[in-house]
């Protein structure tokens, strides 16, 4: 049995289940308005105020986890539309340095299933793995991650500063048939941005070689 654990960074929370499948998003620092973000957040706020309030604790985990799907949907469509913030990944030195990051760790931090690099933000996939006897921890992953990409993007771009926002969206894979609707949404992401007409166009995707029959 998955033992469920709770991790704070920046005193928002990460629920994190030991050996569990997570669809993560990180973004470029700025990249969107402080307006959008906060309006954003104050309607998830508000919606989850209301659920918490109308629904039965049977109902409120299932509705909550709807919820927090609904406001990540709109999050990322406005990253998909943002006119205004850096967009360093479109670089290929850049958004190639960060591919090749994201696929030095499959195997050895995590099993990775799929991945987009966007213009100002990364979608990954990928199932966490074990160091000895215990589970690496995914927001130390995306530190990791992050901390190394940022080092070199600065010296690529020559410049300095913060490179990534610190903050990153992680969402538990926990229903059947959910990971195939995911890895399908990911793939999708420059399609939708009306950047290709299909996935496979899109240099900077990347779907395991098991899945891949699936997802054509």
């Amino acid at each position: 049995m998955q033992e469920e654990k709770t991790y704070y960074r920046r005193n928002l929370p990460h629920y994190q289940p030991e050996y569990a499948t997570y669809f993560v998003t990180f973004r470029l620092a700025g990249s969107l308005p402080a307006d959008v973000i906060s309006r954003l957040k104050s309607e998830h706020e508000v919606e989850e105020k209301q659920l918490l309030q109308r629904s039965t604790n049977a109902e409120r985990r299932e509705r909550l986890y709807e919820s927090s799907k609904r406001y990540f949907g709109k999050f990322d469509h406005a990253l998909d539309h943002s006119g205004t913030g850096p967009h360093w990944l479109k670089n290929p030195a850049i958004a190639e340095m960060v591919a090749e990051a994201i696929h030095h760790r499959n195997g050895k931090v995590y099993n990775l299933f799929a991945f987009c690099i966007m213009s100002n933000h990364v979608h990954m996939v990928f199932s966490v793995g074990r160091r000895s006897s215990a589970p690496y921890i995914v927001t130390k992953i995306l530190e990791n991650l992050k901390w190394y990409t940022a080092l070199k993007a600065n010296q690529l771009l020559n410049r300095k500063g913060q490179f990534w926002q610190h903050e990153s969206y992680d969402h538990v894979v926990r229903k059947d048939g959910e990971l195939e609707r995911i890895i399908r949404y990911v793939l999708g992401n420059p399609v939708k941005a009306g950047l290709v007409a299909k996935w496979s166009q899109w240099r900077w995707t990347y779907v395991s070689p098991e899945l891949i029959g699936d997802n054509k």
